[in-house]
């Protein structure tokens, strides 16, 4: 059973930071934490302030695009990434395997539980589809 839970791990790295399982913030983050930057270094680079960076991080507010795109080379990822997950940036954690003890459980489960949003959330979609379908007969 652990070996399923690692390689349900493996698979996850790929989907890590798409865009269903990371939001704009959360790519953010990984990136200017895999750059070695801390928020303050960001915002001083990017010529704004550090209740700037936290809003994006936090998915409050979004960059413009002229600050997107300094963003993209400074964190070395590439735009579409930073936006949609997809493309040349961070992979998520590369080696599982790797890991031993309780961060191996932790990321185990962290894709157990991604793989159940996933699932819950195409469900909710189809019976969402299904509601609208009904609403539409009833108005009939």
């Amino acid at each position: 059973m652990a070996e399923d839970e690692a390689a349900g791990a493996e698979d996850g790295a790929a989907g890590w930071f798409s865009e269903a399982t990371a939001t704009f913030g959360d790519r953010m983050a990984g990136a200017r934490e895999a750059a070695g930057l801390s928020q303050e270094d960001l915002a001083r680079r990017l010529g704004v302030r550090l209740k700037t960076v936290q809003a994006w991080e936090d998915d409050l507010s979004e960059p413009r695009a002229n600050r997107l795109q300094m963003m993209a080379g400074m964190l070395n990822v590439s735009l579409r990434w930073l936006l949609t997950g997809e493309g040349e940036g961070l992979e998520g954690p590369s080696h599982p395997g790797a890991l031993t003890g309780k961060a191996r459980d932790a990321l185990a489960e962290l894709s157990r539980m991604r793989a159940q949003m996933l699932a819950l959330a195409q469900e909710m979609g189809h019976l969402e589809k299904r509601m609208r379908g009904l609403m539409r007969e009833e108005a009939e």
